[in-house]
Order: C-alpha cells, then sequence, then structure tokens
C-alpha cells in the first residue's frame, strides 16, 4: 500500500498552524505519501517539534509524527516562504477562538492569507481547514487579491475549504479512516488537486464529499451543532427523568433503537466542553444575527448546555448542604477521555463554584494534571492518583469517565471517605451496586433502590 501510494503521487504541501488540527493533519498527509511542511511563528514551539517534542497530547500523535520525520516527510518551518515556491497547496490550520460576541476571530486567517498574497508567484490554492463562518473564503480571496494589487503582479491561485471532524482522542484514526471528507471548491482545476492529494482515501472507498466553499463552511458547523444538541436535549429529558421517577438509561435505550435517531451522543452529563462544540455553537448564533435569522434551538443548546455543567455542584450541595470547609474529590479534569483540553470543561464550572462556596478541592485526572495546574494554579490541591485524591473528604464527584475511573475498588474508596457522598456526573456506575457499597449515590436522570426503605429514590 505505501509502494502504491508512492507511485501514484508525491505532492508538497504546506500547514500553517501546528496546534492540534494542524499537527495531526500533517502527520496524517505525511504518512499517506505527501511532503508536508509545518509552519508556525512560535520559534519556540518549532525548535521542539524538530527535536521530537510533542506539544499536545493525543494517543499515536508522538509516534507518528517522529516516524514521518525521519522517513524525510514531514518538517518543520518558522516561515512559509521557505516552501512556498515547492508546494501545491497551501493549508490553513490556525485558531479561530471566539470573540467577546461569540463570532470567530478571523485575524489568525487573514494573517495566513495576507501572507499566502505577499509569497506566491505560481498557481497554488490555499485550503481553510480551520474552522471559519460562511462566506470567509470571499474575505480571504479579497485579501489575497489586495496583496497581489500590492505588488503589482498577476498570479492565478483559488481558495478552497476543507473542514476537519477530528474527535479528541481519536484524531488519527478519524482522519485515517475518515466518515466522510468534505471539500469546498469552485473550479475544476481545484478540483484535481484536491482530488490527487485524497486519492489514497478514493482508493480506500472513503466518502470525498465535493461542493461549494459556503456549503462545505455550513457543514462544520452545522455538524457540531446537531451533536451538541443531542446532548443538550438528553440533559434535558435526563433532568425531567429526576422529577417524574423515569430511568434515563432506559429512554436513552428506548430512543436509540429507534433506527431514525440511532444511540450516538445520547448519553446524559454533566454538559459538554472543549475547543469545537461551545465556540463552533456560539459561532453559529453569530452568523444567524449577521443574516438576520434567530437560531432559537441553537440559542437553547447553548443554554441548557450551561445550566448543565453546574448540575453537579448543585447534587453535591443537596448532599451535604453546606459545603464551607467540606473537602471534595474531583476524578477528571478534562473535557473528555484521552485528552488533556480543558477548555470550558464542567471541571472548571464545577469546581469555581466548590470554592466559592467555601469548600477545599482535591483534584485527579490521568492526563490534564498539568493543565490544570496551569489554569487554577494553587487554588486546589493536586493528588498523585484516584484513590489519594479520596482521603478525608466529604463527597467524590466524578466529572471525566476515563477508564481507569470505570471500576473502581469501592472499598478503598470506603475506607480512604470520610463521607459518603458519591455524585457521577456521567452515569458510568451501576446505582444498586454503589448503593450496597454503603455510599449515597447521585447521578443524573436515574432512579436506586434505597436499600434501607425499600423504595425508589431520585438521585
Amino acid at each position: 500500500m505505501i509502494f502504491i501510494t508512492a507511485i501514484l503521487f508525491k505532492m508538497n504541501i504546506a500547514i500553517v498552524g501546528t496546534g492540534y488540527v494542524g499537527l495531526v493533519s500533517g502527520a496524517c498527509f505525511a504518512e499517506m505519501g505527501a511532503n508536508v511542511t509545518c509552519i508556525d511563528i512560535d520559534h519556540g514551539k518549532i525548535d521542539r517539534l524538530r527535536r521530537g517534542e510533542i506539544p499536545i497530547y493525543e494517543p499515536g500523535l508522538d509516534e507518528l509524527v517522529r516516524r514521518n520525520v525521519r522517513a524525510g516527510r514531514l518538517f518543520f518551518s518558522t516561515g512559509l516562504e521557505t516552501v512556498i515556491d515547492d508546494v501545491e497547496a497551501v493549508f490553513c490550520a490556525v485558531g479561530t477562538p471566539p470573540d467577546e460576541d461569540g463570532s470567530a476571530d478571523l485575524s489568525h486567517v487573514i494573517d495566513v492569507a495576507r501572507t499566502f498574497g505577499r509569497l506566491i508567484s505560481r498557481y497554488s490554492i490555499l485550503v481553510t481547514k480551520s474552522t471559519v463562518p460562511v462566506g470567509t473564503s470571499s474575505i480571504i480571496k479579497q485579501v489575497i487579491a489586495e496583496e497581489l494589487d500590492k505588488r503589482g503582479v498577476e498570479v492565478d491561485f483559488e481558495v478552497a475549504s476543507n473542514p476537519e471532524f477530528l474527535k479528541e482522542g481519536a484524531a488519527i484514526k478519524d482522519f485515517m479512516s475518515p466518515d466522510r471528507v468534505v471539500i469546498g471548491i469552485e473550479s475544476e482545476r481545484a478540483r484535481k488537486v484536491m482530488e490527487r492529494l485524497y486519492r489514497p482515501f478514493l482508493l480506500n472507498n472513503f466518502r470525498v464529499l465535493f461542493m461549494d466553499i459556503p456549503s462545505a463552511e455550513m457543514t462544520k458547523y452545522a455538524a457540531n451543532s446537531m451533536l451538541a444538541t443531542r446532548i443538550s436535549f438528553m440533559n434535558e429529558i435526563a433532568n425531567l427523568c429526576e422529577l417524574t421517577g423515569a430511568d434515563v438509561n432506559m429512554v436513552r435505550k428506548g430512543i436509540g433503537s429507534d433506527v431514525r435517531i440511532g444511540g450516538k451522543f445520547l448519553y446524559p452529563g454533566c454538559g459538554y466542553g472543549g475547543s469545537c462544540f461551545p465556540k463552533d455553537v456560539r459561532a453559529l448564533i453569530s452568523t444567524g444575527e449577521q443574516y438576520g435569522c434567530d437560531m432559537s434551538i441553537i440559542r437553547a443548546v447553548e443554554s441548557v448546555n450551561e445550566r448543565q455543567k453546574s448540575v453537579v455542584y448543585e447534587k453535591i450541595s443537596e448532599a451535604l448542604d453546606d459545603l464551607n470547609g467540606k473537602r471534595i474529590a474531583v476524578w477528571g479534569l478534562a473535557f473528555k477521555p484521552e485528552t488533556d483540553d480543558m477548555r470550558c470543561a464542567p471541571s472548571l464550572i464545577v469546581i469555581s463554584r466548590l470554592l466559592e462556596a467555601g469548600a477545599h478541592v482535591v483534584v485527579f485526572d490521568p492526563i490534564a494534571m498539568d493543565e490544570c495546574r496551569r489554569r487554577l494554579g494553587d487554588a486546589v490541591t493536586y493528588a498523585s492518583d484516584m484513590y489519594e485524591a479520596v482521603i478525608d473528604v466529604d463527597a467524590l464527584a466524578l466529572i471525566t469517565e476515563w477508564k481507569q475511573f470505570r471500576l473502581p475498588s469501592w472499598e478503598l474508596v470506603r475506607r480512604a471517605m470520610k463521607g459518603r457522598v458519591i455524585v457521577d456526573g456521567r452515569n458510568i456506575y451501576d446505582p444498586a451496586e454503589v448503593a450496597d457499597e454503603g455510599f449515597a449515590y447521585y447521578c443524573i436522570g436515574r432512579r436506586v433502590i434505597d436499600k434501607h426503605t425499600d423504595s425508589l429514590t431520585r438521585y
């Protein structure tokens, strides 16, 4: 397969931005046979990458990067000018953080477009992999054209859109075996360039969907917002289940068995976080405002999610009443397992509210401890393992469903804890089992049998 790929194409591309999307994309394109130069203005980051130090946590990425560097397919540079004359396409993978109004900040994307316009001397394509609002391609084209006018030259160029759909913790698999690849183009010439780059995926019969650029730009926001909608919908159903005595786990199975609905993203919990869903939902709302379209469903999705992030705190407060001086353990800090990303993580809301209430918080996460130290400093106590975290605590809160948390020794937990309150923010434990171990078990949208009263009790 490697030999066939090498014969079919040997393509040179550049990727500007060595964050999560840029570095994963660059390493995976190199793995498929392309010559890739990853570019970043952060000289320190590039120096670390050249030494084989990976600045982000993603399972398998370190070996993938090192293997392709050794193979002479993956390179790192601090300037696009070093490779612009040799590449057929430049990918823009810089960040688009939210502005104060929720709209996407395009300043870094525009900077890349300006640099591209200042440097190109022959036909090339600028491909946007960053998540950008509909209409951004027109802005990019205008910026490039302005730079060419300043130089007094005419150079053919095109823009394209190739949004990413990578899940943190499974990004390499998602890239190498995608559900679909979405590519927005404006000409047959651009299509042929992108087809050549993605030919290995076509050989493996993965779906490569070509469309117009605005549709490609909208697809990314629509996809993430739909997934966020399913999460918030189930969280609202879970909250109603608690009030009515229904079990949300049974409800989830009941509706998920409908082939029109399916079971994915129907797990209730303490809210979604990360770098994509919160940012993309807000950006879609902002785009709607610009076009006079009230995105009422998407607004509700965001509102429900923000409320849901406090549900674990509220259950701890309900169980212990006065939190002042109480000691609370938190298992899980990252917004999801298999990443150290704490952007918009529910754990930050829970910890913040606990600290405001006067509680002392002890935390443990298998990967995200350094990131937590960067964000929270000495505001919390850091445990060396999950069992040290629960020593003498009044309550334990599970926020992130890491695998190592799924089968704890409840005997060790019971011996270590001072109190008996367990709040499961991800519904990963069996309520009856935890109750049998002598704990007061609180979860989301489910009921357990209280062994002391033989009655159904809402937790």
